[in-house]
């Protein structure tokens, strides 16, 4: 009953049916004509290659100028640094370290682009000599601050009150755009309604 399959292979023919002369090549005939080689397009091929050099050399370009942005760039200040004594050099607030420098360039960006942009005029001009008077008082806190910052050094306490100075002016400059905003409302509203 065990028969080992080993003795049964043996006793079989293995080859398959015989073909006829040609069939082979017959068929392979069939195949070509069914389904003709289709020649790579060089041209296409190397417009891709082109392509991709394109799209990397662009992303390239792009991502070093979105890294570089800004570091070979003077920032604009506020006139807040303390005058350079004979002494040696001063250390602000941008010295200390690179956040640091961000975020005194962030603030006094900020300022100067509200200062710019505040409109002067007869009716809104004791309520900005108000509010600039008050910033003249920040800014001599801040120029006070600094001078500490030279004479006793970079101290935890000294960093956060001229930052917070910092903020404190801006705040105040975006309050002083929200009064002349609401002045100037109030000032068209009056108008409309005299001649209504």
């Amino acid at each position: 009953m065990g028969q080992d399959i080993r003795e049964m292979m043996k006793d079989q023919d293995l080859k398959g049916p015989n073909l006829t002369a040609g069939h082979e090549s017959r068929f392979q005939e069939r195949l070509d004509k069914a389904f003709p080689k289709k020649n790579k397009n060089n041209a296409f091929f190397w417009m891709k290659i082109a392509a991709a050099v394109v799209i990397f050399l662009g992303a390239g370009y792009f991502g070093y100028q979105i890294w570089n942005t800004g570091e070979n760039e003077d920032p604009v200040l506020v006139e807040n640094s303390v005058a350079d004594d004979a002494a040696g050099p001063q250390i602000t607030l941008g010295d200390l370290s690179p956040d640091l420098k961000k975020i005194e360039e962030f603030y006094t960006t900020g300022i100067n682009v509200q200062l710019a942009s505040l409109q002067d005029s007869d009716d809104n001009k004791e309520l900005i000599d108000g509010y600039m008077k008050r910033l003249e008082e920040l800014n001599n806190e801040y120029e006070g601050l600094n001078k500490e910052l030279n004479e006793v050094g970079p101290t935890e306490a000294t960093i956060t009150a001229l930052v917070d100075n910092l903020k404190l002016r801006l705040d105040l400059l975006f309050k002083l755009k929200n009064k002349l905003k609401e002045l100037k409302q109030l000032e068209n509203e009056q108008f409309n309604d005299i001649t209504a």
